[in-house]
């Protein structure tokens, strides 16, 4: 499969701004749709992502969204509003932490990297920001904390530390104004694993700095990688994202976001009456899955690709969320399907040849193919009444 084969097209370029210079090196490919303000790769995403994978370049995840709670009652107040138990966290720690509807369906998703005793950066998808800060000021009531969208900061990702990787080679930054370690896939503490852990994990961490700093960097060509690379080694570590593996109906069991994201032993949150009851008395209704796909027909498959149970012909069963293409283990997604489908079942996933490329839009005008597809488990289906196979509490 060629390097570039399943790349996006080049879209325009961004007004200039200290936001986005760090884009203008020659070759750069924008990502598609929300992730579009930065770099899909740089002309060789398979060579960028064994770079990502030696922890020798760093990615440029500037799409990501910050947002600064401080103030004497952050720590408690976001512990009574999210899933997740900040109270006495130390300086240094990553954490994730989501917000639930009433009804326990997953709003809202961000990592936690605490900064200092009474002060925690969230990181959002691009586009998240703006409703969880929305949702924070109609709680904050009279807690004494103060929110700040911090656009000034910029944020570059790795498989170990980005400043270890910039040190290596031979570029001297300050010290980081927050460094957040995926706490992936161990389980943190309070959590539930709902399926085995992954076989083919890589670590990642973001580091984040004054966003001039880093486009003040004279950056060598074999040091950056684009976010396709970042993307695939995501989807084979099993790592869910909100704007592409959520919906409307989601509820954290399905992406096993118990593991990291839900502290099951914490006392009350909105929707929690919904994650113990699935929990302790049923099973979630959809699962999160990772797909290997043939990749013998050379076809990309998108999001929102139709996963059926089967074959062609079969029952519709769930829809691709993320596909990536990964430098060992070939075309790899990330699909949600119903809970029922057996993990031994033979499911097909919809791609179209001819289909045109498009930063904006779906997989646009092709004749259908369908190709094989094997599941690896995430979230494991399960009987009623059992608990989750690998719950550690």
């Amino acid at each position: 499969m060629a390097d570039a084969a399943d790349s996006p097209a080049e879209a325009p370029p961004l007004p200039d701004s200290p936001r986005i210079r760090l884009l203008q090196r020659r070759g750069a490919v924008l990502a598609a749709g929300a992730d579009r303000a930065v770099p899909a790769h740089y002309g060789a995403p398979l060579r960028e992502q064994r770079r990502l994978l030696r922890g020798s370049a760093v990615v440029d995840a500037g799409h990501l969204e910050l947002l600064e709670v401080a103030g004497p009652d952050a720590f408690s107040w976001l512990t009574t509003i999210s899933t997740q138990v900040l109270t006495g966290a130390p300086v240094g720690a990553s954490l994730t932490l989501a917000v639930l509807s009433p009804q326990g369906r997953l709003e809202h998703l961000a990592a936690v990297a605490i900064t200092a005793p009474d002060t925690a950066l969230l990181i959002t998808d691009p586009g998240a920001r703006s409703p969880l800060l929305r949702y924070l000021e109609m709680m904050r009531f009279a807690a004494r904390v103060e929110l700040t969208c911090r656009d000034d900061l910029r944020a570059l990702g790795s498989t170990r530390p980005p400043a270890d990787v910039l040190a290596a080679a031979g570029i001297a930054l300050p010290t980081p104004e927050a460094t957040w370690t995926d706490p992936w896939p161990a389980v943190a503490p309070g959590g539930v694993a709902y399926g085995p852990d992954p076989e083919d994990a890589t670590a990642w961490v973001l580091s984040v700095w004054p966003a001039a700093a880093l486009t003040a960097i004279d950056w060598p060509a074999d040091l950056l990688a684009g976010l396709d690379a970042a993307e695939a080694l995501r989807v084979a570590s099993h790592r869910p994202r909100l704007i592409t593996e959520s919906d409307a109906r989601t509820i954290p069991h399905e992406l096993d976001l118990l593991r990291t994201a839900v502290h099951t032993q914490k006392g009350c949150y909105r929707g929690q009456e919904t994650v113990a009851k699935v929990l302790n008395l049923g099973q979630p209704p959809r699962r999160l899955v990772m797909l290997h796909l043939d990749g013998s027909q050379d076809v990309p498959v998108r999001a929102g690709a139709e996963v059926r149970m089967g074959g062609p012909e079969g029952r519709a069963v769930g829809t691709v969320t993320t596909a990536a293409l990964h430098a060992d283990l070939g075309p790899i997604a990330l699909a949600v399907v119903k809970r029922a489908v057996p993990l031994e079942e033979r499911l097909v996933v919809q791609a179209l040849l001819g289909a045109q490329d498009s930063a904006d839009e779906g997989q646009g005008e092709g004749e259908a193919l369908w190709l094989d597809a094997a599941q690896e488990a995430i979230v494991l289906p399960r009987d009623h009444g059992e608990r989750p196979p690998t719950a550690r509490l």
